[in-house]
């Protein structure tokens, strides 16, 4: 059995309940319950500090509802929780429009640019 994890706050040596992530693109912290492993860009917590947790100014906290009494996250919650930040992470492709007598036939490509052909 592995030692409980630490919070991630400097000179706090309280056990960790809760795991934060960031999702730089939409300005938000999430606070999630504690993460089954530790990850390289999430920070765990204690229960003081979770609560007292803040953000810069414009950035949006999402705390997800968790029971810090508990002994440990539960696999649904952490596959939830994954899942929203994954979710909230991915960019949104863009929308294709198909090459038609009405709006040109495409006739070359430069990066992200479409040459149209109007004949």
């Amino acid at each position: 059995m592995s030692p409980a994890r630490r919070c991630s706050r400097t000179a706090c040596g309280r056990s960790a309940v809760a795991t934060l992530t960031y999702v730089y693109a939409d300005q938000t912290a999430v606070l999630g319950p504690l993460a089954t492993f530790a990850e390289p860009h999430a920070y765990d917590l204690c229960e003081v500090h979770s609560e007292r947790l803040s953000a810069p100014r414009g950035w949006e906290v999402l705390r997800l509802a968790q029971d810090l009494s508990s002994q440990g996250p539960s696999s649904d919650d952490l596959l939830a929780l994954a899942d929203a930040v994954r979710e909230a992470a991915r960019p949104v492709a863009p929308a294709r429009v198909a090459p038609s007598e009405e709006t040109g036939r495409e006739t070359g490509r430069r990066g992200h640019l479409r040459v149209l052909s109007t004949d």
